[in-house]
């Protein structure tokens, strides 16, 4: 059975999709995680992957960033495909994961120099762009000092300027506000799309907290391994005959869990 609500597409020209999902399905055993997940995000935008907690929204990013291999369907981050072109659809992601990453005891620049060597940037071009990150990301002023030293947002930050050291097309941020107050959530939000305006890139945002969203950002809604909408927010809502991300999130789940229910009857 279909459960995706088939929304107006994405507008976009002729650059290709920051990322296309097509066919993805993934499981657990005999526990499925996502089911045949479609869905693109197009380029220089904010697209808002809504989902509850085991939605599938993390195995998602681990298929995305190649930390699972893909089971069943494709994904392509700007016409690569991850399976067949690894290295060049990679080395266009910079991925922040839910859980902290950095080293506690290294200092913001040991952090970021380490993650430079990863990539493969000189020595040159390790201090060219930890200048340039750490200026983007408003923490220049804290770069000798140990990363324990740090607020929660700040090392969020840093860990944002770690994904963008090698200058990447796609952010992919997994439920990075979590466990922030509500002024350095505020902070990560207002940041982000700043970022998008500012330099263009393309971001697919995890995150089961609707006021992380705006009603001008994409969406692609998933529930328990399904995608139940995705397309610009806008489209969503008036398609759902809602007048709220929220509302229309509840609406489409409800529909799905129906159709579910109908299909098992006998």
């Amino acid at each position: 059975m279909e459960h995706m609500e088939h929304i107006h597409p994405f507008p976009g020209g002729n650059e290709p999709a920051a990322i296309a999902v097509q066919g993805v399905s993934h499981s657990y055993g005999r526990h499925p995680a996502l089911k045949d997940v479609n869905f693109s995000v197009p380029a220089g935008s904010i697209a808002m992957l809504l989902g509850l907690n085991g939605a599938g929204k993390t195995t998602l990013f681990s298929l995305i960033s190649r930390l699972f291999g893909i089971q069943k369907g494709s994904i392509s981050i700007f016409n690569h495909d991850i399976a067949r072109e690894p290295r060049e659809a990679l080395r266009r992601i910079g991925i922040v994961f839910q859980s902290r990453t950095l080293d506690l005891d290294l200092s913001v620049k040991q952090n970021l120099a380490y993650h430079a060597a990863l990539h493969g940037l000189s020595h040159a071009q390790t201090k060219q762009r930890i200048e340039a990150v750490l200026h983007t990301v408003e923490m220049e002023t804290r770069l000798k000092d140990k990363v324990r030293s740090l607020s929660g947002g700040q090392m969020r930050r840093v860990e944002i300027a770690r994904a963008l050291l090698h200058e990447p097309r796609l952010l992919l941020l997994d439920e990075p506000t979590v466990g922030l107050d509500i002024q350095s959530r505020a902070s990560i939000v207002a940041f982000i799309r700043k970022l998008v305006a500012n330099q263009g890139i393309s971001v697919l945002w995890a995150t089961h907290l609707i006021d992380e969203v705006d009603v001008r950002d994409h969406g692609v809604m998933l529930r328990q391994g399904v995608v139940t909408a995705a397309g610009p927010l806008q489209a969503i809502m008036t398609h759902a005959g809602t007048l709220t991300v929220e509302e229309a999130f509840n609406k489409l789940c409800r529909k799905v869990e129906l159709q579910e229910v109908l299909s098992h009857e006998p």
